[in-house]
């Protein structure tokens, strides 16, 4: 396994980083998906792939593939969020999920499962650019700006699996500098919640029947 190319490993934290690249403005449509462990503040494990948004959230907008180079023929064949969600899950192992505008990608496991039916998991996250915020004084806190502010420089911006190490980067630096050695702490001391994932309210629609949505022809808020 390559050494991560951040200064990972100040502090004995333990979480897990995630990012989703979306095909359009839906929260359901998840076509990409990165995730990184990390154990006492290094990288033990990373894992991404392909996801196959499920019928009526499969449109793939000019402007999202744009931001991520991600189009329709890149997932045919992949898994769709029914079947792949499970393996989300199972690498977290009920780890706190931290994310660069974590609401963007809690919103979206919320809504990949509302739409498929899935069930959802018991999550809790933690939000690296509100802790970026209470941590560096920057112009901007996009997600390659506070990781550099962490040391971490030379990724693949909108990569899922790059923007994941990043977001880790960033928290493990940021624990350093508060002199905390858990998210809860971290958590604590940047008064950032750590945050329980809520299912959507919206009821999931039969695939059969769901039409192409609405979408708008401005991109989602990405992970920044």
């Amino acid at each position: 396994m390559s050494e991560p190319r951040a200064t990972i490993g100040a502090v004995p934290l333990n979480f897990t980083a995630i990012d989703f690249e979306t095909a359009n403005s839906s929260p359901a449509s998840a076509c990409s998906v990165g995730l990184v462990k990390i154990r006492a503040g290094r990288v033990v494990e990373r894992a991404s792939w392909f996801i196959q948004p499920p019928i009526g959230h499969d449109v793939f907008l000019e402007w999202n593939t744009r931001i991520h180079g991600i189009v329709a023929s890149d997932v045919r064949g992949a898994k769709g969020w029914a079947e792949q969600y499970a393996d989300i899950v199972a690498f977290a192992d009920g780890d706190v999920l931290v994310a660069h505008n974590a609401r963007f990608d809690m919103g979206v496991i919320a809504g990949g499962c509302a739409a498929t039916g899935t069930p959802l998991a018991e999550h809790h996250s933690l939000c690296s650019l509100q802790v970026a915020r209470k941590t560096y004084t920057l112009d901007s806190y996009r997600l390659p700006m506070a990781a550099r502010a962490a040391g971490h420089v030379g990724f693949s911006h909108h990569d899922a699996a790059a923007d994941a190490e990043a977001c880790a980067a960033i928290v493990v630096h940021a624990a350093g500098q508060h002199g905390a050695d858990t998210v809860e702490a971290l958590g604590s001391a940047t008064r950032v919640h750590i945050a329980p994932v809520r299912p959507r309210e919206d009821k999931p629609r039969a695939a059969a029947a769901a039409p192409q949505p609405r979408l708008s022809r401005r991109p989602m808020v990405f992970s920044d």
